[in-house]
């Protein structure tokens, strides 16, 4: 396989990974957490740098697709960890941010808090055992692949 055809995979991965994320969210109504935003900015760099090597660019940018490949796969990592309870995650999107300890029982009942916050500890959907951000995670590492023997390709 040429490299041009690897990157073109590899962008269309990013492109299919993307556009899912923004069908359940338009069609499906699951809107994303902070983490569940945070993967989506490295496959829009991966779609721009893959556009620019199909363009005619050099061929160093392939590395640079490795790498935004690699880093939504790394969050995507670390957020289904923070699903699974196996590490905290940010205070601002967990359940773990509230100190419980501070508050009046009046407060717990109160309804003046943030209304919509999506957590990012909570998995609203799943297929064969892993969330959204375990499945970008695992495609993404295979993405990562393909990048990275795009770049080592020399035609």
């Amino acid at each position: 396989m040429t490299r041009k055809n690897l990157v073109f995979l590899a962008t269309l991965g990013s492109a299919a990974l993307l556009l899912g994320a923004f069908g359940f969210q338009h069609l499906g109504g699951l809107a994303p957490c902070k983490m569940c935003l945070w993967q989506r900015w490295p496959h829009a760099a991966a779609i721009l740098i893959g556009a620019a090597v199909l363009a005619g660019g050099p061929r160093v940018l392939a590395w640079l697709g490795a790498l935004a490949a690699a880093t939504t796969a790394a969050i995507g990592i670390y957020h289904a960890g923070v699903e699974w309870g196996w590490w905290p995650g940010p205070s601002s999107c967990t359940g773990g941010g509230m100190d419980l300890g501070t508050m009046a029982g009046s407060d717990l009942l109160s309804m003046d808090g943030p209304m919509g916050v999506v957590m990012c500890d909570e998995i609203v959907w799943q297929f064969a055992g892993l969330s959204m951000a375990g499945w970008n995670a695992v495609i993404s590492l295979g993405l990562t692949a393909l990048w990275i023997v795009a770049a080592r390709r020399s035609a």
